[in-house]
This record gives C-alpha cells, structure tokens and sequence, in this order.
C-alpha cells in the first residue's frame, strides 16, 4: 500500500510536492479548533498497517504542536504502521543550555516530546551549535538534511560572477560548502549581538571583488538585523546591489520589507517555511532522504 502523506495547516503545498516525488497519497483529515480554542483532529483515510508521514514545518510552534501531537497519536492507535514527521523548519533549537539561572534547555524538553510523538523526524538545517548531531538530542532516528547543495544550484543558475558572505564565524562552514560547490570567491564577516534586533558587523573587503554580485547567506533569517546592516555596508563598497540568501524564512515583523528597502536586490528563501520570499524548492532533497 502506498504512504499516506498528511498536511497540517498551512503545509499543504510541501505535502502535495512531497507526495508526487513520494508517488504517495494524500491523507485525508480535519483539524480544526473548537470555540474554546481546544483542537479538534479526525482522520478520515484508512491508516490501517500504512506508514503515514506527517507534514509540518514548526515555526510558531506553540501553535502548532498540539493539533501535531493529537494526530500522531491518532494514528497510531488507527493502526499506523510507521508515524514519521517532516519538519523543514525545527523549532526550539536555541536554548541548548542554561544560560542564567532558573532557564530550562528548551531544546532537550521540545525533543523529548516530539521523540515520543513520531518515531522518525526529517529536518532542514536546524540550529545546532552546542549539540552537534540529532541524536544528541532526539531518542528517535532523526535526519538532519543540508540545504548547501541547492542553495549553491540556486546561485549557480541565477547570480552571474557571485561573491558570497557570511554574517560571522559560526557560518565559516556553511558559507564555505555553498561557495565550493557555486564554485565562487567568500567572505565571513565579524559579528557582535548587541540585543534582539541590534547588532555590529565588521565591513567586509570588496576592493578585489568590484565586479562580483555580493550573495549574503545565512540559515535563519529573522529580524534581518545583521543582513540590513551588512547590505548598507555593501551600498558603500560597491556597485552591485547584493542578494540575500536565508535557508529559513522566520521573518519577524517588517523585518524582510526592512531587508528590501535597506537595499537588498532579492531576498530569496528556501520553502521549509511559506513565505512571499520562497524560491529555492526543498521538496526533491527530503523525498531523497525519505526514500532512501
């Protein structure tokens, strides 16, 4: 029998991509709220000794989490064979330790929920600084993809002689891999966070790269503080107007308008989450994984 392929609110696109690369069907189901706020999930298709893969990005994930939780478990008990989770976008990934007394590591309570929620995870890029591999985390098989091959494919096919940038040292290797497979010259730039929404970034050396369009990247775009800062660096070292790269459209209030009118030429994402900015398609890269 053929995978059954659920989307959850606002995932559909994802999930009837996912299903045509799966050559799998879409589930049928109904999430809804009650009046009250509670959620309300049934599932219509049979789930019966299926694997059934479940197709949630988690940004705003408070949100999200229950109607995830309460479908998971249903099919479970309808006899699923297999309940795996398809999160491009993974949320609570920051508070990988106790930073002031009294926090909790968010990070390892959101992954022993979803561990015992699902029983396999597919993800996109999620931030991992002080744990370095999933299973650090999670108790369940848990894949973390790269996104580098089809972001440097995107710069490839679009950006004719492309320096790329990345916003500090934590991205060396990620805007390295992107650059060697673009086969294009990179800076990484010095970053100091001064708050949420502030931040310092050194200037980066154009004098060699004048007729190169700048191609600034970076996995999580969210308040664009450091990437607005960067491209009116940029207005003053040369002529080429930069393009901006995010692997994931967070995308705080005003903040992608505030990128566009810094100066950015594009501003251009992955679809882990639906966004305006989407173009860079990450639906063949986890069918990949899935199938493999």
């Amino acid at each position: 029998m053929k995978t059954l392929v659920f989307a959850l609110s606002g995932n559909e696109a994802l999930a009837a991509a996912l299903a045509v690369h799966l050559q799998a069907e879409i589930g049928e189901a109904v999430i809804r709220r009650f009046p009250d706020g509670e959620s309300y999930v049934r599932i219509l298709s049979d789930v019966q000794d299926r694997k059934v893969i479940l197709v949630c990005t988690l940004h705003q994930p408070d949100q999200k989490l229950l109607p995830l939780y309460f479908m998971a478990n249903t099919a479970k008990e309808l006899g699923a064979a297999e309940v795996s989770l398809v999160a491009p976008y993974l949320a609570y990934m920051r508070q990988d330790k106790q930073f002031y007394p009294g926090e909790g590591v968010t990070s390892r309570y959101f992954a022993d929920l979803l561990s015992g929620t699902v029983d396999r995870l597919y993800t996109i890029d999620p931030h991992l600084h002080r744990f370095h591999d999933m299973h650090e985390l999670y108790a369940i098989p848990a894949q973390a993809l790269h996104a580098a091959p089809i972001v440097a494919s995107w710069v490839k096919a679009h950006i004719n002689k492309p320096i790329l940038i990345g916003p500090d040292e934590e991205s060396l290797q990620w805007v390295s891999e992107v650059a060697g497979l673009a086969e294009a010259p990179y800076l990484v730039l010095n970053k100091t966070r001064l708050g949420d929404r502030e931040v310092q970034v050194t200037q980066p050396e154009m004098a060699n790269y004048q007729q190169h369009t700048p191609v600034l990247v970076d996995d999580i775009i969210s308040t664009a503080s450091t990437m607005i800062e960067t491209v009116q660096h940029l207005k003053k070292l040369t002529p080429q107007a930069p393009v901006c790269i995010g692997v994931h459209a967070v995308f705080a209030e005003g903040a992608y308008e505030a990128l566009l009118q810094a100066g950015a030429a594009q501003v251009i994402t992955c679809n882990t989450i639906p966004h305006v900015s989407n173009g860079i398609q990450v639906d063949a890269l986890l069918a990949e994984a899935i199938q493999a």
